[in-house]
């Protein structure tokens, strides 16, 4: 551990210098050590001095950059996997210095020059992996990157675009991939062993139904509620509970920072809990029955509370109860507050949803349109829409300046018992009496996804806060997390956008044989350039790619129609519904000589 601590404070220091550097005179480096073979980088400089004339500008952009990329290589920056649990903090940090900083566009085209140095020198393939993991963490556009013989190891790649990247020649060796975009990437003589895919992740420890889930606003963590069961705080990294905190729970939620949660219960109280010591805070009582929905405002200083058919508004600097509002005739199973915390939503059993006046509780408009009890409410992330699930098994969307209805979504066999927005508001997630959860596209209405793997009811559903993960809690004891890209590429057959095919005509049987109709289809290259060699009119590239559970070596290929005039090369990824488990295939277009 005293190793891993060792370099432990100096990386934002190091980083820092990069300010100096001229970014424009990375791509020269690259093709100077590729051009003279040089593959121990940080001896480049001397080198290449007896052979190039260079400013003295460049020459000390040159030893700058030698020396940073020497301390680096001495880090633990370049020794250790940073997606790891144990520098979560160090890569938060990370990502805080460069968002917070002015040189944030130097550091990022500096990660991107560490990942390019791994196809060339080889001690700092844990460098280059950390900062590609970074880049794709903080979102930065890679797409149309060349990437050719990069090497990445150790590392987390989860939701990456590589859109029309060139990754040929490019080795991976235990790398998590799930959601990764490779539509229209290159990838001749790829070398990518023990790749990992996200399956159906699945939270056990309660006996009871969770009723409740949801995210810390870092993503960090998840928090469960079940009846007659303590709070499960899990890891949502490791999957591992890491607290417990006794109550009898309908709901959770956490505040805005993250460092408080706030239960409520049977016993017709609402509990605060420290989510560091899992120590209780304080104790809220004010309803006449059980408490069946908690929700902390945007700034964090009210807390709302819906019980049998009462909402209560309360002070958590004074922790006193601020505002009683009464106006449902039953039930409130869901309260919910709007970004700028002005309005609060709350549905009901009597059918309806309320919006009301938090500063004084008064009802602000209500909202009929249900023909059965409503159980979910959720403002959009800009409160310009409100979301609505209801027992009579419909989705409907509200217009909350104009308080009318946009639109309906049916497709439920049963009542709607949760909704959720994604964080872009683009999505919107439902879970059912029905088994099943359901993706919708918030813009077109229109279903995008459907997700089985439940026995029973959907009680609960959450976004993570970057929108990558959807949790659900059931009432057959269970928690679930869903990779939602993974989840919604299932239903984008083919990604591949500047034409569609005719599979059937082009691969016949074989094909239809094959693969369900649950497929990804990737544009890998209409003109490959890679060394071939040609068997009964087919082009096979040389590579492999391997899996944990599947291996496929020299890249398996099936006959295409002998008509069709095509040198295209797909890669096909089947993805079993259930499984979750990718089989890859690939298909090559016959080309006519």
């Amino acid at each position: 551990m005293s190793d891993q601590n060792e370099h432990h404070e100096d990386l934002q220091q190091i980083l820092a210098k990069v300010k100096d550097v001229d970014e424009s005179i990375y791509h020269l480096i690259i093709e100077m050590l590729r051009k003279e073979k040089i593959s121990d980088c940080i001896e480049f400089p001397l080198k290449v001095d007896s052979k190039m004339h260079k400013t003295d500008q460049v020459n000390k952009n040159f030893q700058l950059i030698a020396e940073i990329a020497k301390n680096i290589k001495n880090h633990n920056f370049n020794k250790y996997n940073y997606n790891e649990e144990i520098y979560f903090d160090e890569q938060q940090k990370i990502i805080q210095f460069i968002q917070k900083k002015t040189q944030d566009s130097k550091i990022i085209p500096f990660f991107k020059f560490l990942v390019l140095l791994t196809a060339i020198d080889k001690t700092l393939v844990q460098c280059g992996s950390n900062s590609l993991n970074l880049l794709v963490r903080m979102k930065v556009d890679l797409r149309n990157q060349n990437f050719e013989n990069i090497r990445i190891e150790n590392s987390s790649l989860v939701g990456a675009n590589f859109v029309k990247c060139n990754l040929s020649g490019s080795e991976f060796q235990n790398v998590e991939i799930s959601g990764m975009n490779l539509n229209g990437a290159e990838l001749f003589n790829c070398k990518w062993n023990n790749l990992k895919i996200h399956k159906l992740n699945k939270l056990d420890g309660h006996t009871w139904s969770v009723l409740s889930v949801c995210f810390s606003p870092d993503g960090t963590m998840l928090a469960s509620g079940s009846r007659n069961q303590p709070i499960c705080l899990w890891d949502f990294r490791t999957g591992q509970q890491k607290a417990q905190m006794y109550g009898h729970i309908y709901s959770v939620s956490f505040s805005n920072d993250g460092t408080l949660l706030a239960s409520g219960s049977k016993d017709k109280s609402i509990l605060l809990w420290d989510v560091k010591t899992g120590e209780q805070k304080a104790k809220f009582v004010g309803h006449a029955w059980s408490v069946y929905s908690v929700y902390f405002s945007p700034d964090g200083y009210t807390l709302a509370s819906g019980g049998h058919n009462s909402i209560r508004i309360w002070d958590l600097k004074t922790g006193q109860k601020q505002n009683e509002v009464d106006g449902h005739s039953l039930l409130v199973s869901s309260v919910c507050f709007s970004s700028d915390g002005v309005t609060l939503a709350s549905d009901s059993d009597d059918n309806s949803i309320r919006l009301w006046d938090v500063k004084t509780g008064k009802q602000k408009a209500k909202l009929d349109g249900h023909v059965n009890g409503v159980r979910s409410v959720k403002f959009s992330p800009d409160s310009n829409v409100l979301a609505s699930g209801s027992l009579d098994n419909s989705i409907r969307l509200w217009d909350v300046k104009t308080r009318k209805e946009k639109a309906q979504q049916h497709g439920h066999s049963s009542g709607i018992l949760s909704v959720c927005f994604s964080p872009d508001g683009t999505t919107l997630a439902s879970g059912s009496q029905d088994c099943s959860i359901r993706l919708w596209n918030v813009k077109t209405g229109k279903q995008q996804a459907q997700l089985d793997g439940h026995n029973n009811w959907i009680l609960s559903v959450c976004f993570s806060p970057d929108g990558t993960t959807l949790a659900f809690g059931s009432s057959d004891n269970s928690i679930s997390l869903w990779d939602v890209k993974d989840v919604l590429n299932q239903y984008q057959s083919p990604l591949q956008q500047n034409r569609s095919l005719d599979f059937e005509e082009d691969c016949g049987s074989i094909y239809t044989n094959l693969v369900n109709s649950y497929i990804t289809i990737l544009l890998i290259s209409q003109q490959p350039k890679e060394q071939k060699y040609i068997m009964e009119s087919f082009q096979i590239i040389k590579g492999q790619i391997y899996f944990s559970y599947f291996n496929l070596k020299d890249f398996a290929f099936f006959k295409a129609n002998q008509n069709q005039n095509r040198n295209d090369i797909y890669l096909i990824m089947n993805q079993c519904r259930k499984s979750f488990i990718f089989s890859l295939f690939f298909l090559y277009q016959i080309q006519k000589f």
